[in-house]
């Protein structure tokens, strides 16, 4: 039994470095795609959001259904989605046909993330053992995203952008053939407990248009605007009203969790918008191969990685997430301000390679930025907050990626009439999209600075005994295991480990007051002995 564990583990590993894989493996490549499927610059951007949208639109539904459903149905469906969905992007020879599988893989994804840490809590009960597998988890999607980006590069110049995709196929079918004999078989409530289908559909609706009318370079953009707002705002109306809503409104009544999903929502916009921008400007600028910008990114992703498992969680016990994240901010904000001054024959040593340094700060900014969005919830509302958090992720990096693209095109376009060189041109279009990236970090430190209160003013002197200890809930670890897929190696892979480190830190903290209260409890018993 204990063997079938630990291979059950092997199976949730396998198919989280699926989803990371292909999060962070497009990044080098869609030049090409460009070039070959024949995208506008701004409909290149739907390669990355068609993913992000569908995957943050259902992953709190997807969560539902697994308590419905069974689990292991909904990890299993969604992994025959997202490999039928891989072999379709593979074989895609025009970017409408991209566009439906990427979306595909995006629900695909949400489906397996939505469940697969439910599922790992569930395998390893007891502490000391779940801890190691959570560290297994989470180190899978630090290098899936490492290894996605040089594996890009490779798979591209040496056989086709089309094997980025058709890598999934055999993965997944590895992963599939192993999780139906070891994963434990679960019962759901039955479909009659209530799935808001019609919630998920206004705002994944909703979320499409409002990031078309973001891109949208012709037509009335006014009326795709009006559109998307009337969209959301029947989700919210869905969700004031409905009897089992995706997302209670009650979870935003907390002025910590409002303020760390906004700070969110400017911060990854900026930090995964950087990681597409850079690859954009590296190989139709500097004109890298695809291997060459996988290789030449790898430092930021490393360290990342290095700075989220080895030192946020010291760093955020000792002196607090709001310091920590502010740190973090300031360290991003260089790096973009740094991108600024990028000349059309940047040196990858001088101009570069500093950046990619100074990206570590996100190794900080993800475990601080969770836990004090964590930290304004009530114990039975962590399962939203952690949900909705997961869900502002993919939203800030559709956003950002979609509002910077736009700005560098027509910033480049508009060089272009002018008459100057095509390598200037686009270099002056993503300097442009750089600047408003660490403007809206450096606002970023604004808000954290104002708006954010320290853990310690949230936390009663004296728990008490509803709050002191909360279990593992299933909505919790189905949205927690959302983040360690996000796309991306600069922004969503790290924030599996970012994720673990602020579970940590929580943890540490945790221990550490239940310690204090203990001594306190047998000091006083002590003195009362003394009296008597």
């Amino acid at each position: 039994m204990r063997q079938n564990r630990w291979l059950a583990l092997t199976v949730l590993a396998t198919g989280m470095l699926m989803v990371i894989l292909d999060g962070s493996i497009v990044t080098v490549a869609m030049p090409v795609m460009q070039r070959d499927l024949g995208f506008t610059p701004e409909g290149l951007t739907w390669v990355v959001n068609a993913y992000l949208i569908a995957f943050g639109s259902f992953l709190l539904l997807a969560g539902r259904l697994g308590d419905l459903l069974g689990r292991k149905r909904v990890l299993l469906a969604g992994t025959a989605v997202f490999v039928a969905a891989s072999v379709l992007a593979g074989l895609a020879t025009g970017p409408a046909m991209l566009l439906v599988a990427r979306f595909l893989q995006g629900v695909g994804g949400a489906m397996f993330s939505a469940v697969s840490l439910g599922i790992l809590v569930t395998l390893f009960p007891e502490q000391r053992e779940r801890a190691r597998a959570i560290g297994v988890f989470s180190f899978t999607g630090a290098a899936g995203a490492s290894l996605g980006q040089v594996l890009g590069g490779v798979l591209t110049d040496t056989l086709s952008w089309h094997w980025i995709f058709l890598i999934n196929v055999p993965i997944g079918v590895l992963a599939l053939a192993l999780a139906v004999p070891y994963l434990p078989a679960d019962r759901g409530l039955g479909l009659r407990a209530g799935a808001d289908i019609l919630g998920a559909l206004f705002v994944t609706a909703g979320l499409m248009t409002g990031i078309y009318a973001v891109v949208q370079t012709s037509g009335d953009r006014l009326i795709t605007s009006t559109a998307a707002v009337v969209l959301l705002v029947a989700f919210v109306l869905r969700q004031a009203y409905a009897r089992t809503p995706l997302m209670p409104l009650r979870v935003l009544r907390s002025r910590q969790v409002a303020a760390a999903n906004a700070l969110q929502i400017l911060l990854i916009g900026a930090m995964f918008s950087f990681q597409i921008l850079v690859a954009l400007y590296m190989q139709r600028v500097l004109h890298y191969t695809a291997l060459q910008t996988g290789l030449a990114m790898l430092p930021a992703a490393l360290a990342i990685a290095v700075v989220s498992l080895g030192v946020s969680a010291r760093l955020i016990h000792r002196f607090g997430e709001r310091t920590i994240l502010i740190a973090g901010l300031v360290l991003l904000t260089g790096a973009l301000a740094w991108l600024t001054r990028l000349p059309a024959d940047a040196r990858y040593t001088t101009d570069l390679l500093p950046v990619m340094l100074l990206i570590a700060g996100g190794g900080l900014v993800l475990p601080a930025i969770t836990g004090l969005g964590m930290s304004g919830a009530r114990p039975d509302d962590a399962g939203l907050a952690s949900g909705l958090f997961n869900t502002t992720q993919q939203l800030g990096m559709a956003l950002g990626v979609a509002a910077l693209s736009t700005v560098a095109a027509a910033r480049t376009d508009a060089r272009l009439r002018s008459g100057v060189a095509d390598a200037v041109a686009l270099t002056d279009g993503y300097r442009l999209a750089f600047t408003i990236g660490a403007a809206l970090l450096a606002l970023s430190i604004v808000g954290a600075a104002l708006l954010l209160r320290p853990v310690s003013a949230l936390v009663s002197p004296t728990p008490s005994p509803a709050t002191a200890d909360t279990p593992d809930t299933p909505a919790r670890d189905a949205t927690v295991a959302a983040s360690s897929a996000a796309p991306g190696s600069a922004a969503g892979a790290p924030a599996a480990v970012g994720n673990a480190s602020a579970r940590n830190s929580a943890a540490t903290n945790a221990t550490d007051a239940a310690r204090d209260a203990a001594d306190g409890a047998h000091a006083a018993a002590g003195d009362a002995a003394t009296r008597d």
